[in-house]
């Protein structure tokens, strides 16, 4: 029996078009350190096309990892954030959790990138739930909550613990407590 963190592949097509524009909003942290390494916008690109249906999941759970090696060609914490959010962006071809991780890391990138570390993580979690329109919203609800199902990347690790586990639980429950937003996807 699959995860209930994998979703169908259908879902996983929805919820990667959310991760990506969450993923993009921070991709500058990376090219501005890093100007000539295209593979976070080459992950982006591709999970975008995979949730056009231009890719398949197959091709791209083989290819999930490239995004995130980018993260050891930078050094400010900011930089290694916005790789690590194109590679769980590129991650949701596999498994439907990784729109939350992108997510995630896309609002920890923002907030080591400001003056104010507490208001751009939580405007950056508001933007995210602002832009997810009634079917992303319906996709990711499916989701158990962060550190309660072992199998997957929503299990008691990295994206549990920490910040980036404190950001999953505002998303999830901005996700539950609001009512749906016709967003951009």
């Amino acid at each position: 029996m699959p995860s209930p963190q994998s979703l169908s592949e259908a879902d996983r097509r929805i919820a990667a078009a959310w991760a990506a524009n969450c993923a993009e909003r921070v991709l500058v942290l990376f090219e501005t350190e890093a100007p000539g390494d295209g593979r976070p916008r080459d992950a982006i690109a591709r999970t975008r096309a995979f949730a056009r249906g231009e890719l398949d999941a197959a091709g791209e759970i083989r290819r999930r990892f490239v995004a995130g090696r980018a993260a050891h060609a930078v050094s400010s914490p900011a930089a290694v954030a916005a790789a690590r959010a194109a590679g769980q962006s590129s991650g949701v071809a596999h498994m439907g959790a990784h729109a939350l991780g992108a997510a995630a890391y896309a609002a920890q990138a923002a907030g080591l990138a400001a003056l104010d570390q507490s208001t751009a993580i939580s405007d950056e979690i508001s933007w995210q739930l602002e832009h997810m329109n009634a079917q992303v919203r319906a996709v990711l609800q499916q989701l158990p909550p962060v550190g309660e199902d072992s199998a997957g990347p929503l299990g008691p690790g990295l994206l549990a613990s920490g910040l980036l586990g404190s950001i999953i639980r505002k998303i999830q429950a901005g996700i539950v407590s609001s009512s749906p937003h016709e967003g951009v996807t």
